[in-house]
């Protein structure tokens, strides 16, 4: 039998794959995500989909837009993916195919699929994908699944997920169709949106504060160029 994987294998995993110090602010959003990603890749009854990958790379680059270095973004990333012996090039490429698709169909087009009332034309695999969702009586539902659905809606039509009536509305339906914990998911995405938004608030406060101390700076080194003389040119006296 093979050994399971314990979540300080994967946390040693990263570190070896990601050797750089993690901007502080941001440390928490990393191995929040590392931990969850953990538990469902040791959970017999997950399976790994694009919908899954669209909400695991939507949440990341969300919460990353405004990590610094800007390039240590796509690094961090490759390694909570590798850190569970997973394909980074595989999440990115199954959430650029979701987008694209999504991006394509009408929010009525996509909730067909979504509720498997009709298929449609140019949906790519994504009924496959939810028929197999609705198919499975032992579908192991997640987080990031959710915000994977999120993201499909908002990228085909941002009316259904912009008010609290109609996210309601659009996910009672969705969750009937695909036998998903509705009241679960809706918290899911409540506690999304206002972590987006608190990690939105304290980003803009770190920004003030860079500002302020970048000018506090400036303005010491203008008073130091700018001071005057505080003593005569002894040879002027002796003149």
């Amino acid at each position: 039998m093979d050994k399971v994987r314990t979540l300080s294998d994967t946390k040693r995993n990263f570190y070896n794959h990601h050797t750089r110090p993690i901007n502080s602010i941001f440390r928490r959003v990393v191995e929040e995500l590392m931990v969850e990603m953990h538990l469902l890749s040791v959970n017999v009854d997950f399976h790994y989909d694009p919908i899954y990958a669209l909400g695991v790379v939507s949440s990341y680059d969300r919460f990353m837009e405004a990590y610094r270095p800007e390039h240590d973004r796509e690094t961090i990333f490759a390694a909570i993916c590798q850190s569970i012996g997973s394909n980074p090039q595989q999440y990115r490429q199954d959430a650029e195919r979701m987008s694209a698709i999504a991006q394509n169909l009408s929010g009525e087009q996509l909730m067909n699929i979504l509720t498997n009332q009709a298929t449609v034309d140019d949906a790519g695999d994504l009924p496959e994908i939810i028929r197999g969702v609705a198919d499975n009586s032992k579908f192991k539902y997640s987080r990031l699944f959710g915000i994977g659905l999120y993201t499909l809606l908002q990228k085909a039509d941002s009316t259904l997920v912009e008010d609290e009536k109609h996210r309601q509305e659009t996910f009672s339906k969705v969750c009937s169709a695909l036998n998903l914990p509705s009241e679960k998911l809706e918290k899911d995405l409540e506690l999304y949106r206002t972590n987006l938004e608190k990690m939105a608030q304290a980003q803009s406060a770190l920004e003030d504060a860079l500002q302020a101390a970048r000018k506090q700076r400036q303005k010491r080194a203008l008073e130091k160029n700018t001071a005057p003389e505080t003593e005569e040119n002894p040879s002027s006296e002796a003149s």
